[in-house]
């Protein structure tokens, strides 16, 4: 995923069966499933990427999304729902990587997002055990994501005055982290 930013659920509501939620690298067969979601104002309105406008612009993506070391797409019952992201910083910064997730709408408050992020956590630091802290930049208007991240068991640090610009304006973020020594989470 590009940038820095997270959309999600939080709100309570429809129950699913975490047992059909999977993560995998996306195939470009997923393109119908995926242009569900990707094309949508409220979904992408976080995201550095905005919504797709094409079946050509979600193909482009998705061959795209195969050379990030690591983006996956949440899966229900192996449909693709979403995407969640961890992108490592290069350098001196290498200790520290970026969660970053957007979910289709009709998913959110159902409690995806929040599991996700807890798997992801779970593994992250297993798959690259030189990661020292996982941050996430939220909008401060995304309360929902703030919300999924406070319930994965990140900390809130900072905000983030004029940190970014997403469509076209600059935006206040808040700093999540979630650190390697901190109490790793179980679904």
């Amino acid at each position: 995923m590009e940038g820095n930013s997270c959309s999600s659920d939080g709100r309570e509501g429809e129950s699913v069966e975490f047992s059909g939620i999977s993560l995998r690298p996306f195939d470009l067969s997923d393109v119908d499933d995926f242009m569900e979601w990707a094309a949508h104002d409220k979904v992408t309105q976080y995201s550095s990427w905005g919504p797709l406008t094409s079946k050509e612009e979600g193909l482009h993506f998705i061959q795209k999304s195969v050379t990030q070391p690591w983006l996956k797409s949440i899966c229900l019952d192996d449909k693709s729902i979403g995407l969640i992201s961890v992108t490592v910083q290069p350098g001196c910064n290498r200790c520290r990587a970026e969660i970053g997730y957007v979910l289709g709408s009709k998913y959110w408050g159902k409690g995806i997002t929040t599991y996700v992020v807890k798997l992801v956590v779970n593994a992250i630091f297993w798959e690259w055990p030189h990661l020292e802290r996982l941050e996430a930049h939220v909008d401060v208007e995304n309360f929902a994501s703030q919300r999924v991240l406070e319930k994965a068991g990140f900390q809130r640090e900072c905000a983030l005055k004029k940190f970014c610009i997403l469509g076209g304006k600059t935006r206040d973020m808040v700093l999540f982290s979630f650190l390697s020594n901190d109490e790793f989470h179980t679904s």
